[in-house]
């Protein structure tokens, strides 16, 4: 069992259970690399966390590039077809599915707090075995607004009857790590290959991959550091 702080344990989705942010820059990069075109990293990483493209859309900024239209429906089609191909067989992350069991074997109520859809998440998580593991499972075509807004995480701690000073997050963005401390949790930042660059600094604690240390170790860390505050 845990001890007599932490209660649960709130993860985000893309990029940290699953690794779909590198499969997804990776397409959008042989996407541009056909027509010539290449795409910085530090263009697409202002869409982590919600991927609207409201921020920076990469078919505006592949025209852009050429300085003409190209049908945009066709190319995004046939990139989204490889896509979605890669991601159906994609394994966790490298410590994902040890973390979560390892969080229910602790006694830890556990979330998901994603800003996508939830037939996204659940099936995937429903592929990879781990659905049953988790109490409450939020998305972001369930709430008004999502990450770095905290709504999904509140609602996540609503489901589960949990106070968020007896929480924490894991989370791999900016937008995420922001979503999670404007709710109240401790925020664990762990990058993925395409965050890795980005400012994690507003997390409580930086971890270079789940599989760096035994959970119940973080877990343990986590607890001296909130009973240090009380």
């Amino acid at each position: 069992m845990a001890g007599n702080i932490l209660r649960a344990v709130v993860f985000d989705f893309d990029g940290l259970i699953l690794d779909t942010e590198s499969t997804l820059y990776g397409t959008w990069v042989e996407t541009y690399a056909r027509f010539g075109c290449e795409l910085p990293p530090d263009l697409w990483t202002a869409n982590i966390g919600g991927y609207s493209y409201e921020t920076f859309h990469p078919l505006d900024h592949l025209e852009e590039c050429l300085g003409r239209p190209i049908d945009r429906d066709a190319v995004n089609n046939a990139r989204r077809e490889v896509y979605r191909a890669r991601v159906r067989v994609q394994p966790p992350m490298p410590g994902a599915a040890e973390a979560v069991r390892a969080a229910r074997d602790l006694g830890l109520r556990l979330g998901v707090a994603s800003s996508s859809e939830r037939s996204w998440v659940a099936g995937h998580l429903e592929r990879l075995g781990l659905l049953p593991l988790f109490d409450a499972v939020v998305c972001g075509d369930e709430v008004t607004r999502v990450k770095p807004d905290p709504e999904l995480y509140r609602a996540v701690l609503d489901t589960l009857g949990v106070d968020a000073r007896a929480a924490f997050a894991l989370e791999d963005s900016p937008k995420g790590v922001a979503a999670a401390r404007a709710a109240s949790l401790y925020c664990v930042a762990v990058p993925n290959p395409v965050t890795r660059v980005m400012d994690l600094g507003g997390a409580d604690r930086l971890l270079p991959a789940l599989d760096a240390m035994p959970f119940s170790e973080l877990v343990r860390d986590i607890e001296e550091h909130l009973f240090r505050a009380l």
